[in-house]
């Protein structure tokens, strides 16, 4: 009998994996607020996450010079640590529901490896992993600290090289439309979660190949993607 081939799983974090949007609005207003900036919408700074920081503060105040860019990602920086004191690290921001399950069972299947795509910075990145005992899971993580942003394709070649995957048994899964255009991009399968800050809409609009709506259907979906009974 012919051995399965290897397959890979990318996950974007916030948004997909982790419900972070409390402390990244949060983290924003007092960015924004700090240097006296007018305020974004909630929706409007839902909208960018999962862009690198620079661009997700040039696309929220077209406006801005390079250097009032380059002092908001700065702010913000500070303020999402200072956050973090004071609400009790990164399990402040839960795991969304059958998250864990769905990783754990992904994890237990030999021709599966798992791995993250993410506009976090690598110590947000570290953060959360030890805060939801995340890092066991994930053989390979690519940051926003060594790639360009979403829906550049980067980081989802570097999964590649590192795992020696191809991308036709790859997939990635996030919930933006800058998840789905950059598999695409990368020539990975799409599914896109409609539990995080993008609508399906604008989901299926980029390119998504299934949309979820709870982990539990993950498994079925990664199977229909890949050809299984």
């Amino acid at each position: 009998m012919t051995s399965p081939p290897l397959r890979l799983v990318v996950f974007d974090v916030d948004g997909t994996l982790i419900d972070s949007q409390d402390f990244i609005v949060e983290a924003m207003n007092r960015a924004f607020g700090e240097m006296g900036v007018a305020l974004p919408t909630r929706a409007e700074i839902l909208s960018i996450v999962g862009l690198s920081l620079h661009d997700a503060i040039e696309r929220l105040v077209p406006s801005l010079s390079q250097a009032s860019v380059a002092e908001a990602s700065q702010q913000y920086k500070d303020m999402f640590i200072k956050l973090r004191a004071e609400k009790g690290g990164e399990a402040a921001a839960p795991l969304y529901r059958g998250a864990r399950e769905a990783l754990d069972a992904l994890h237990k299947q030999d021709e599966v490896l798992l791995g993250v795509a993410t506009g976090k910075a690598r110590r947000g990145l570290d953060h959360a992993y030890d805060a939801h005992d995340l890092r066991r899971f994930f053989v390979t993580s690519q940051t926003a600290d060594n790639h360009p942003s979403k829906p550049h394709p980067s980081m989802l070649h570097a999964a590649l090289s590192e795992t020696g995957a191809e991308a036709a048994n790859a997939v990635m899964i996030g919930d933006t439309s800058f998840d789905m255009e950059m598999g695409r991009a990368a020539g990975y399968r799409t599914i896109g979660v409609t539990w995080g800050y993008h609508p399906r809409e604008g989901l299926l609009a980029a390119g998504a190949d299934l949309l979820i709506d709870t982990y539990a259907e993950l498994s079925a979906a990664l199977d229909k993607l890949w050809g299984k009974a």
